[in-house]
C-alpha cells in the first residue's frame, strides 16, 4: 500500500481518537489500534514516514502514536 494512503488513513483514526480529553490515551490509543488492525506490513512502511518530509502530513497524535509504536517495536526485536 502506499505511503501516502497510508497517513491518510492513520490521521482519519487520529482525527477520532484525539477529541479525547487525555491527550495520552488519545496517543496510546491510535498505537493500539494500529498495532492490533494494521497487516505489519502497513505498520513498517508507515513507520518509514518518521524523519522525513511526509512526517509534516501526520496529525500530531498519530505522530506520538507512531514514535510509540517504533519504541516498542525496538524493544521487542
Amino acid at each position: 500500500m502506499k505511503r501516502d494512503n497510508l497517513i491518510k488513513m492513520a490521521n482519519r483514526i487520529g482525527a477520532f481518537f484525539e477529541a479525547m480529553p487525555d491527550r495520552q490515551q488519545a496517543v496510546a490509543d491510535v498505537a493500539t489500534h494500529l498495532r492490533r488492525t494494521w497487516d505489519p506490513r502497513m505498520r513498517v512502511e508507515i513507520l518509514k514516514s518518521l524523519g522525513t518530509a511526509e512526517e509534516a502530513q501526520l496529525k500530531p497524535v498519530v505522530r506520538d502514536a507512531l514514535l510509540a509504536l517504533a519504541r516498542t517495536d525496538a524493544q521487542l526485536g
